[in-house]
């Protein structure tokens, strides 16, 4: 296996041998400075995330994410003076109500006793109100799709709230609380899929555009090339240690090509580079606009572009959270 790896590897590089376009490494910083308060934050209220998923349904990293957002990770005047972390209007609240400029000079927010009456209310209104009931037909695990549902059904009116979201909960690892792992502890290496066979039909440059899917066979994967960078396209349920292991290179190697966070959760027919990516895009590739539910990771992927590289050409920082209808120069 990995001398077939090898293989497809140095065909690769005799293929752009030609190309001007080079892969060294972007200098730029790809990973957001982590903000202790958001940390804190976290470990603080893990476990209420937890319990509001278990009873509601609705996503722990979803509920973190919101109430980072939307407290300032609890530092905003509505979460200090009213206990309320996720913004919640008064609507029909019969409770005790707080004013202060929003939307409208003088809107009108609920008042908790404590953080916890938060938290709880934050599930119940999600989960009462009609306008959310199609996020409930999403995996827990859709992160992505929570967070643009939210934006959708009118959550929030920030054309980048959905990205925002979608930024704390890559940024800070969201995705692994678990019941069984409030802590956000990651073990490489531990692959959870049957191993499969790399697709050796063919020439392995045979793919000249990008791949929209995989048709190999549940247990094969097929090796593709797109602006001269191969790549597999990930299965149902797959995980890079999985990928790893089938082609023969470190997780942590794919993970530096790929500018993944450790344990991103793949999702069926996502990219994953087996070199490192490119300092520019290839023409006629030279703008994109973003959209919602859009990462600075998702789109420098689609590309094949080293993300910091994506950061260095629009003259960004990691902190950057991209919102509906923003263009980024690709080269």
């Amino acid at each position: 296996m990995k001398k077939y790896v090898l293989l497809i590897l140095t065909l690769s590089l005799a293929f752009v041998s030609g190309c001007k376009t080079t892969r060294t490494v972007a200098t730029r910083p790809t990973e957001t400075r982590p903000k202790p308060a958001y940390n804190a934050y976290i470990e603080r209220n893990a476990e209420r995330a937890l319990v509001s998923q278990k009873i509601y349904r609705v996503p722990a990293s979803i509920t973190l994410a919101q109430g980072l957002l939307e407290s300032g990770a609890g530092t905003s005047t509505l979460a200090s003076q009213a206990n309320n972390h996720f913004g919640i209007k008064c609507h029909d609240w019969r409770g005790e109500k707080f004013y202060q400029k929003d939307d409208g000079p003088r809107d009108c927010f609920r008042v908790y006793d404590d953080i916890q009456g938060s938290f709880d209310d934050h599930g119940k209104f999600l989960r009462n109100n009609s306008r959310y009931a199609g996020l409930f037909s999403l995996s827990m695990d859709d992160y992505k799709g929570w967070a643009k549902g939210l934006q959708r059904a009118g959550y929030a009116t920030d054309k980048g709230y959905a990205n925002k979201l979608i930024k704390i909960i890559e940024d800070y690892q969201l995705y692994l609380i678990t019941d069984d792992n409030p802590d956000r502890r990651y073990a490489y290496n531990r692959p959870t899929q049957p191993k499969r066979e790399v697709n050796r039909q063919g020439a392995p440059l045979r793919y000249q555009k990008p791949a929209t899917r995989d048709t190999a066979p549940k247990d094969e994967r097929d090796v593709f090339i797109s602006y001269g960078l191969l790549y597999v396209l990930a299965k149902p349920n797959d995980d890079l240690p999985s990928i790893a292991r089938d082609m023969g290179i470190s997780e942590r190697e794919l993970q530096r090509f790929n500018d993944f966070p450790k344990g991103y959760p793949l999702s069926e027919g996502d990219i994953v580079y087996l070199q490192r990516k490119l300092l520019r895009a290839e023409p006629p590739f030279y703008e994109h606009t973003v959209k919602v539910g859009e990462s600075i990771h998702s789109i420098a992927q689609t590309y094949g572009l080293q993300l910091s590289a994506l950061y260095d050409l629009n003259g960004l920082t990691p902190d950057y959270e991209p919102t509906e209808g923003d263009i980024l120069r690709l080269r």
